[in-house]
């Protein structure tokens, strides 16, 4: 920790820090307030020449930076750029009833995220299971090598080994010859990394289950259904398949989400992007805690087999490992869906000044 404090203290002075440019979520919050106040305002050809106007004001306030392109996306949120006369009025240095044609497309981007945000919570549901359930499973199992006993929950760290023996071959081997095949410089595009990641997190659910199965079978024949703080001979490393295509899972899905998110967040909101990368593993596991809760009492209402008890060996795990692997799927499908709907940011790189303002003097002019 010394040698590695030493570097970072060695690293501060060539650091670049970026000035703070005010609050993402302010900036929506404005958006969705000019919006509100504009409810009733048209936005159809008759008031082009009011927003065009606010598209060049745009131009002089921000220069040369990258603008997105008009989308018909979301249209109502268009009514914040339409100036009337009390914003023409208005001297405060913030109006809160009128936006750039630019603030409102980013709030367009970031909305145009959330339905593919919602979609990969269920991959923070399974995500869970690794430190809670699966740690579980093996505290019950043959922790053993010779004398020495391997703490159950230690086993996490095959997830972290294998990305970490995963992710070079990703970028040296399957990268290059993705690259030759779609002609994408990444390889894949971030979506589809995500959904190959999706897809293996069901076969680990699916391995779960299996296992979880196996387990049951174990104690049943040696009799241990009623000891549970018996040890079933049963291998901790039984596990190890389910903990190792969680890392491969997160090879593609978790890395994938966080390229995705913060790429395809507006330039001003990067920050924003890593926040929604990480919001989906924290929601995800309240998620999870939701599912396992209402689980639990259906369970035990319907036949008095309840899925989750202090005993192990009682519980139905195998139950719960099909559930999440059903619900997964499910998901899956209705990813593929929102992922072929997707289109990527429309946004046009170091626009200047010149251009876009001839841009802006030719809407005006039709």
């Amino acid at each position: 920790m010394s040698i590695a404090l030493f570097i970072f203290l060695c690293g501060t002075r060539f650091y670049r820090h970026k000035l703070p440019s005010g609050s993402a979520l302010t900036r929506i919050i404005h958006v969705f307030v000019a919006t509100f106040h504009k409810w009733n305002v048209s936005t159809s050809h008759q008031e082009k020449r009011k927003v065009a106007a606010a598209t060049e004001r745009e131009v002089l306030k921000f220069g040369s930076r990258r603008q997105y392109l008009l989308t018909d996306q979301f249209r109502f949120l268009d009514k914040a750029t339409v100036e009337d006369e009390l914003d023409r009025e208005c001297k405060a240095t913030r109006n809160w009833r009128l936006c750039t044609v630019q603030e409102v497309q980013e709030v367009k981007a970031v909305l145009g995220l959330s339905p593919i945000w919602m979609s990969c919570l269920i991959f923070g549901v399974v995500f869970a299971q690794s430190s809670t359930f699966f740690t579980k499973q093996g505290a019950t199992m043959d922790r053993k090598i010779g004398h020495f006993e391997i703490p159950a929950a230690s086993f996490q760290c095959f997830i972290s080994l294998s990305i970490i023996l995963l992710l070079p071959i990703y970028d040296r081997i399957f990268v290059p010859i993705a690259r030759n095949l779609t002609g994408n410089e990444r390889g894949i595009t971030f979506l589809q990394r995500i959904g190959t990641g999706m897809l293996i997190s069901i076969l680990s659910m699916i391995v779960a289950a299996l296992t979880e199965i196996k387990r049951i079978k174990v104690a049943k024949d040696n009799g241990l259904v009623d000891k549970p703080n018996a040890t079933i001979p049963l291998s901790i490393f039984q596990l190890l398949p389910q903990y190792m295509l969680f890392g491969i899972a997160d090879v593609f899905t978790m890395v994938g989400m966080q390229e995705y998110f913060y790429d395809q967040m507006p330039d001003t909101m990067k920050t924003l992007g890593i926040a929604v990368y990480l919001s989906v593993l924290g929601v995800g596991s309240f998620l999870s805690s939701i599912i396992i809760l209402v689980t639990e009492k259906l369970s035990c209402r319907s036949n008095g087999s309840c899925w989750f008890v202090d005993n192990l060996n009682k519980a139905h795990l195998d139950y719960f490992y099909w559930l999440l692997a059903s619900l997964s799927a499910i998901n899956f499908c209705i990813y593929i869906f929102l992922a072929n709907c997707y289109k990527y940011k429309n946004a046009q790189n170091n626009i200047s000044y010149q251009e876009e303002s001839c841009r802006a003097r030719t809407i005006l002019a039709s």
